[in-house]
């Protein structure tokens, strides 16, 4: 009895240190070697992956992402295209005409030629082969020695892929003409983290990896010019505008080039390839290289060359509002499809319309702060990212605007309005997969992140959000933060409790409607109407022309925001009214004149006589 209730209280208090352990988190080291055939779009890999646990748990197991299996017929992207209500236009062929569209999935129609697959051919852990599994687009891997905490494992691998016709952000030949985008293509180490595995099928939404240092070396027809995350370890063996111009290019012998990258204390490793690209290089003043690769066509070189002084001014922008962008250089990429982001670079097609370039690149520029350096887990929290980034590239769009509006987020809230009346809204803290409509998803993504902020600033000040989001990038940056963590910084920075504002906005679907009951005698009852509460802030307008301005706060944030306006007694949520009185006759009341309140209902926010 007496061993058995020792062993009871040394596993009790062991899980107890677990769970009440400081941070950590998994490191990865990469080091490939790619050889890749142009002509058939296939590729011979080679990895070798030193794995550390930093976990409080041992680890029996491994899991890895092998994306390109998603490009199959009958695979669950398959299968998910086909069933979705509202599938990706970009990943159908419409059968029907614009009024009655007929979907079908373009996955569903490629050839064995025209697939994508990675193929493991061996795996090894420090020397001995061990039995690995492929499960559509995760390979999972029962470990020789189980991994203890605070060691590191080899695991060598040897694997075949192929480059599948571009459907969705990876892919060979697209509409722009590129020729390889090569965005996920290589067996990519799941994260394990304070929530376990996150070994997630690849459905065509986001990403979650292991930070580490990458070594890759890709082997490539000469003529190709190579672009995408990492710093170019021999440029002048290779050209292509990464040489140094005042020196020789020392030529490789053979039909290929062999191209060295490095990337340190990133989370993957994206490149892309074409034998028609241009390549230039702007400096940010104080800062990074940036490399601009795009199509040799008439149709969009003038842009992409006007576009270049803009990503350097919107770099700037960043740096200043946010934080410093962490590493050397960063690339933008003519690629993929739509616009994506990864590590130092972008991959975004177009050129036509520069106002549209400038804009995907702006939006994909700013998920370098937002995904790539801090680096949430946005198949959870998709919000966090698609949200973040769309609030600052905002931002900046209106302050270098020649034309600059009070409130940039008005049209955002308009998206959101529309959700809420499709009646199709699902909490933001649904997986990025499991949205029954991708109509949902992109809103609450986008929109209902990107208002999750500007709403803040309306809750606790907005240089308290700016402040915020210094301090959060400041702290968090290479951590994986959860809203949690986002959180917290707004508290401390604030000094107002907002668990409330978290759980509200991103656990619920509640809504906000408060509206102005009545005013009477010097007397205005506000009524909360929504079942979400919030701070609020009232506008009086008098009979004699004076207005006042009115400050509510909300009981349970146990505090208000810096404001000019008079600060009343607060409101406890559980009371649906509350009356406050005025000196003088009534003209007019507002609520919200800032409408930076995410109230669904604005007709019942004024009263005037």
């Amino acid at each position: 009895m007496k061993k058995l209730l020792l062993a009871f209280f040394t596993l009790f208090i062991g899980n107890s240190q677990a769970q009440n352990s400081p941070y950590w988190q998994q490191h990865v080291g990469y080091k490939m070697t790619i050889d890749m055939n142009v002509g058939n779009y296939q590729y011979d890999g080679a990895q070798t992956l030193v794995y550390t646990n930093n976990s409080p748990d041992t680890l029996n197991k491994v899991f890895y992402h092998l994306y390109f299996n998603a490009f199959q017929p009958g695979s669950e992207m398959d299968m998910r295209v086909q069933n979705i209500v509202d599938p990706d236009r970009r990943m159908v062929n419409n059968l029907g005409t614009k009024e009655k569209p007929v979907y079908e999935s373009r996955i569903a129609k490629l050839k064995p030629d025209e697939i994508g697959f990675i193929k493991v051919l061996s795996l090894k852990q420090d020397g001995k082969a061990v039995s690995f599994k492929v499960v559509g687009t995760i390979l999972k891997v029962k470990l020789n020695k189980p991994l203890k905490p605070g060691t590191s494992t080899s695991l060598k691998m040897t694997f075949k892929g192929q480059v599948p016709v571009q459907v969705r952000r990876s892919g060979r030949n697209n509409k722009d003409g590129v020729a390889l985008s090569m965005t996920q293509w290589y067996p990519k180490l799941v994260e394990y983290d304070f929530e376990g595995w996150h070994a997630d099928p690849y459905i065509a939404r986001e990403f979650h990896g292991v930070w580490g240092d990458f070594d890759v070396t890709i082997k490539i027809d000469k003529n190709y010019t190579v672009g995408g995350t990492g710093y170019l370890q021999n440029p002048q063996e290779v050209g292509h505008g990464y040489e140094n111009p005042e020196k020789k290019v020392k030529k490789q012998r053979g039909k290929k080039l062999t191209w060295h990258f490095i990337a340190p204390n990133v989370h993957d490793f994206t490149w892309a390839a074409d034998p028609d690209y241009i390549h230039e290089i702007k400096r940010v003043p104080g800062g990074s290289k940036l490399h601009f690769l795009y199509k040799n066509d008439t149709k969009v070189t003038a842009n992409w060359q006007k576009m270049q002084e803009q990503a350097v001014k919107i770099m700037q922008y960043y740096n200043k509002t946010v934080g410093a962008y962490p590493y050397k250089q960063y690339s933008i990429i003519q690629g993929g499809d739509g616009g994506m982001e990864y590590g130092m670079c972008t991959l975004i097609t177009g050129g036509a319309n520069l106002e549209g370039l400038i804009g995907t690149m702006r939006h994909e520029m700013a998920h370098s702060w937002f995904q790539f350096a801090l680096a949430t887990n946005e198949s959870e929290h998709p919000w966090m990212d698609e949200g973040f980034t769309s609030f600052i590239a905002t931002m900046a769009s209106n302050t270098m605007s020649d034309r600059p509006v009070k409130n940039p987020f008005e049209r955002t809230y308009g998206g959101y309005y529309y959700l809420v009346k499709s009646g199709k809204q699902e909490p933001l803290s649904t997986h990025a997969d499991r949205y029954n409509t991708n109509m949902a998803y992109g809103i609450a993504s986008y929109v209902n992140g990107q208002i999750f902020l500007s709403q803040l600033g309306y809750v606790i000040g907005w240089d308290n959000l700016m402040k915020t989001l210094k301090n959060y990038y400041a702290h968090w940056k290479m951590k994986h933060p959860t809203p949690t963590n986002f959180i917290r910084e707004a508290e401390k920075t604030s000094g107002l409790e907002l668990g409330w504002y978290l759980n509200e906005w991103v656990e619920t679907t509640h809504i906000i409607d408060y509206g102005i009951k009545s005013v009477a005698d010097k007397s205005i009852t506000l009524e909360r109407i929504g079942a979400m509460p919030m701070p609020i802030d009232v506008r009086v307008t008098y009979v004699d022309g004076s207005t006042e301005n009115f400050n509510i706060p909300l009981r349970m944030q146990y505090g208000h925001k810096p404001t000019a306006a008079k600060v009343l007694d607060d409101w406890a949520w559980a009371y649906p009214t509350y009356t406050f009185k005025v000196d003088k006759a009534v003209k007019k009341v507002t609520i919200d004149p800032s409408k930076l309140m995410a109230d669904v209902n604005q007709k019942n926010n004024v009263f005037e006589k």
